[in-house]
Formats: structure tokens, C-alpha cells, sequence
């Protein structure tokens, strides 16, 4: 009677057991597979995916300042919860940001939607920073010395460094210009390569010389868009504390 009594009581925590390890998540697919997933494993995969959404919004705060730098926003797929971060994706916002007015007259801003075409070592990048500078060879370069593309392919080249910035001009259209002194004459320089995020060219950039655009990040925004994961975060975070404490003294009962 006591051996079949202790069995009974073994039999009700092993039961709890299931509850809480073996029954978290159930998906069923209509080929009849299913797919079971256990509480604890449910509240770590939710956790890191809210940690991941919560890391999206801390740059986005971060890159508030930042000249060029584009919004992220997280994309959730249809199957998270079961397949974690794996299931998260980004997509850039790609919203025109704050434009400040520069003393610098290579410093330029896009007021309209579209990227710079800059020549890296990996290759083309299209970047939003527009704050330029002229190299030794008169290259137009970036703030890390990577060379400015036109609206052709090919590095925009000055034939001399003027001692004067203000004598370059560059007008809505991305035309650059430079007023020659000896000759008084104005020189064509190039055509400033501006394409949107598949590459084809942008007809009306809407160029803004001696203007930076600052981030499109709305501060206000990115705190609220963070409170509800990070309340989901904290309610699975309690969840596991609750499965792994139950678990825990099951475990700890079996064993006395």
C-alpha cells in the first residue's frame, strides 16, 4: 500500500515534469507532423529574440546623431516563437532625415530619397553621408578616404585643389562646378552619382551643398516602440524563473 502510494506520488511529479518541460510550444503541421518544444527552451528562444529587438532600437538611439545613418526596424516572421532570432529580420527606414546647415561647402545632403556611390575595397557602397573632402590628387574623397563615384562609374577628380572651397558649386541635380580665378571661367567638374537601393540612378536628388542630413530616428518613438519587448522580455524572463524553481524542487523530491 505505501509502495503503491510513493509510485502514485511519482507518477504526479514526473506528470508536473511534462507540464513544464515537455508541453511549451506544440506545432502542428498539415502533413501531421508535430512539434513539441519544452517551457524552459520556449523562454530562453523569446528572451533572446526580445534582446535582439531591444539591441535594433539601442542603435537606432545610439545613431540618433549620426550623419546618414537610416533607421532599422525589426521584421518578425510568421513562425518566431518557434524559430527565434532565426525568424527575425531588419529593413531599413528610408524616410529623409534631420538637414542641418554646414559651413563646409563639400559637405552635401540629399533632400530627397537615394545614396552616394562610394569606391571601397569590397567594392560600391551607397551611403548617405555625404561629408567630402578633396585628397592630394584631387580625388573627391570620403572622411575615410574612399573615392566618390559620378553619375558615370568613375572617381570625380578635381584638376587642382582650389585655395578657396566657396569656389566650388554644386546644384540640385548633383552637377559640380568650379570657378577657375586665372581664367575666370566656371569648369565642369562632374555629375555626382546618386542611385537608389537597387542602383538605378535617381533623376531628382535635390542636392543640398553645405547642408548635413543627420538621422530620420525620432527618439520619442524608438523609446515607446521599446516598452512592450521589453515587458515581453521580463514576463518570460519570470516564466523561466517560475518553470526552472518548480522543476527545481520536482527534481530535488524525486531524488529524496
Amino acid at each position: 500500500m505505501i509502495f503503491a502510494k510513493k509510485v502514485g506520488e511519482n507518477q504526479k511529479m514526473t506528470d508536473n515534469i511534462n507540464k513544464i518541460t515537455c508541453r511549451g510550444r506544440t506545432m502542428r503541421l498539415n502533413s501531421g507532423i508535430h512539434y513539441n518544444d519544452n517551457g524552459l527552451t520556449t523562454s530562453i528562444r523569446a528572451m533572446h529574440l526580445q534582446s535582439e529587438i531591444i539591441a535594433i532600437g539601442n542603435e537606432n538611439i545610439t545613431g540618433f546623431d549620426k550623419v546618414g545613418y537610416q533607421r532599422k526596424e525589426a521584421v518578425v516572421s510568421s513562425f518566431t516563437e518557434f524559430l527565434g532570432v532565426h525568424g527575425l529580420s531588419t529593413t531599413r527606414d528610408d524616410k529623409v532625415g534631420r538637414i542641418a546647415v554646414s559651413d563646409n561647402p563639400l559637405d552635401i545632403a540629399i533632400a530627397n530619397k537615394g545614396y552616394f556611390q562610394i569606391k571601397t575595397k569590397n567594392g560600391t557602397q551607397l551611403s548617405r553621408d555625404g561629408r567630402f573632402q578633396i585628397a592630394k590628387d584631387g580625388t573627391l574623397v570620403n572622411l575615410e578616404n574612399a573615392q566618390v563615384l559620378s553619375s558615370a562609374g568613375v572617381p570625380i577628380k578635381f584638376p587642382y585643389i582650389p585655395q578657396d572651397l566657396k569656389e566650388i558649386k554644386i546644384d540640385m541635380s548633383g552637377k559640380i562646378t568650379m570657378f577657375d580665378p586665372k581664367t575666370y571661367k566656371v569648369n565642369v567638374i562632374g555629375q555626382l552619382g546618386v542611385v537608389d537601393s537597387n542602383g538605378i540612378s535617381v533623376i531628382d536628388p535635390n542636392i543640398k551643398q553645405g547642408c548635413n542630413e543627420y538621422s530620420n530616428v525620432e527618439l520619442q518613438r524608438e523609446f515607446m516602440a521599446m516598452m512592450p519587448a521589453l515587458k515581453t522580455f521580463d514576463a518570460n524572463r519570470n516564466m523561466f524563473m517560475l518553470q526552472n524553481s518548480v522543476l527545481g524542487k520536482t527534481i530535488s523530491q524525486l531524488s529524496s
